[in-house]
Formats: C-alpha cells, sequence, structure tokens
C-alpha cells in the first residue's frame, strides 16, 4: 500500500447505482487447503455467475487476506473476477471478518468496487440493506472489540507496514487463536441479535436485509415498525468438508431465491 492510498477501510463506496439482476454470494473462505472449494468457485464463475448483470460478495471471500501483495497467490480467483468484470458484469465487493484487508489494488485488479458495511441499495427494485452481518453479532463482545480493532485505519496502516512473513505470522495466529474460541462460545453468541438487526431495519426504513457471516442459510420475516421484513442469509461454502455446502442468492420475477449446491 503506497503512503498515498487510503487503508481498506476506508476505501469503499458508500452509494451505488441500483442492481437490477444480481447474485449474491459470500463466506467462501478460499485457500489452498481446500481445493475442490476454490474448484467450485471457479465452475460458478463459468456457469452461474455471468446469467446476472451484477456479482456482489458480502465478506469472506477468502480464508484471510494479509494485504493486496498477496495477489499473485490467488490468480485463478482474480483471473475469473477480472474476466466477468470485462465482459460487462458489475462486481461488487464487502469486506468479511476474514478479509478486512482487501484494497484498492484487488479492486483494480479485479474491476470491483469495495463497498461500505452496512449500504443500502435497491435492488430488484427495492430498498435492501446489505452487509456482511458481523456487526449484528453484538452478544460476542470479544469479537465486537476485535472487529473495532482490525477495521480501524490506524491499525491497518500498521499492519500492512510489516513484512510479508511477519503479517504471515500473525494472520495464522489470530486464525489459531479465533478457532480455539469459537470452540466454547454457545452457538446463539455468534449469530446476529434480533435487537441489532430490528435497530439496523427501523434506522434505515428498509423492508428487506441480505447478509453472510453466521452459516446459517435461511429466510426469515422479522416484525418492525407495525410491518413486516425479510431478513435473507447467505449460504457458506465448504465443498471438502464431509458434509459439503455452498451456493447463492438471486432473484426470479422479483423474489429472492436461495439456491444450494448439490453438485
Amino acid at each position: 500500500m503506497s503512503l498515498q492510498e487510503p487503508p481498506p477501510a476506508l476505501a469503499v463506496a458508500a452509494t451505488i447505482a441500483p442492481l437490477a439482476d444480481p447474485v449474491f454470494i459470500s463466506d467462501l473462505h478460499l485457500t489452498s487447503t481446500r481445493p475442490r472449494t476454490a474448484q467450485r468457485f471457479l465452475r460458478f464463475m463459468r456457469e452461474d455467475a455471468p446469467r446476472h448483470r451484477e456479482l456482489v460478495i458480502l465478506g469472506d471471500l477468502f480464508e484471510f487476506w494479509i494485504g493486496d501483495d498477496a495477489l499473485p497467490s490467488v490468480q485463478p480467483v482474480v483471473a475469473a473476477l477480472a474476466g466477468a468484470t470485462s465482459r460487462g458484469q458489475r462486481l461488487l465487493l464487502m469486506h468479511g471478518n476474514r478479509d478486512p484487508l482487501l484494497g484498492h489494488d484487488f479492486a483494480l485488479a479485479t474491476g470491483g468496487t469495495l463497498l461500505a458495511d452496512p449500504i443500502v441499495v435497491e435492488v430488484a427494485g427495492e430498498r435492501t440493506l446489505l452487509s456482511h452481518g458481523d456487526a449484528w453479532c453484538t452478544r460476542d463482545v470479544a469479537y465486537q472489540q476485535f472487529r473495532a480493532m482490525v477495521r480501524n485505519p490506524e491499525f491497518q496502516r500498521d499492519f500492512l507496514g510489516k513484512t510479508l512473513d511477519e503479517r504471515i505470522a500473525v494472520a495464522r495466529g489470530a486464525r489459531m487463536q479465533s478457532e480455539t474460541e469459537k470452540s466454547v462460545k454457545a452457538m446463539d453468541i455468534m449469530d446476529v441479535t434480533p435487537e441489532a438487526v430490528d435497530a439496523a431495519l427501523h434506522a434505515t426504513g428498509v423492508r428487506r436485509i441480505i447478509h453472510g457471516h453466521t452459516h446459517r442459510p435461511a429466510a426469515h420475516v422479522v416484525s418492525i415498525d407495525g410491518g413486516l421484513a425479510e431478513r435473507w442469509v447467505l449460504p457458506d461454502w465448504d465443498l471438502d468438508d464431509a458434509a459439503p455446502r455452498g451456493g447463492y442468492l438471486d432473484f426470479v420475477d422479483g423474489r429472492p431465491r436461495l439456491v444450494f449446491f448439490d453438485d
């Protein structure tokens, strides 16, 4: 990252043009240790994504991201995304809890636009709140403190100023600590809290939310301000797991639809 370039926390768009025919994915956690998931992503980019005008990735495209100087290590992913934008597809990217350091160079290499989290966007004719979703897991106080730290511009500048080896060591340590902590946390702590979702709906006045992060794909109906709202949770991906999973959300006749992979 050059001294003139803003840290990833600041290099985001707060408003974007409406989405007419999007497909949403999140929580792919791409890494060399999960080759089948990476292969399924490339297949998705060949077969599924091209049917839509816009591709929206709501965070955690990668298992971890130590900075945009890691681009050479993920060239097949970059090439697939760049190929899509070169053919006219809009690519919109949101930071996740695993990849908050996606920055200007990654966006430039892929032709994508980094989004603020959360952001209100007109999707298929309806104002919709998009988010990775981790900010609404407010019962996990320790995680919220960590989230605030890694998204702080000064922290990001300092981290990206370290050597590549130093950043890799820090990232590996953080992943090990996270997995250890998750093993002893109650499951509901790692889910969004209804109060946080209600507050987001009330503050923005929308009646539809789309997010990832929780690995609990579903469509929820929420009562808010005397009416009803929808909360759509995206699937996580892991084709190397004992119970393979993955999928996406798109729209049919203006209505959201969750699609799960069966192969």
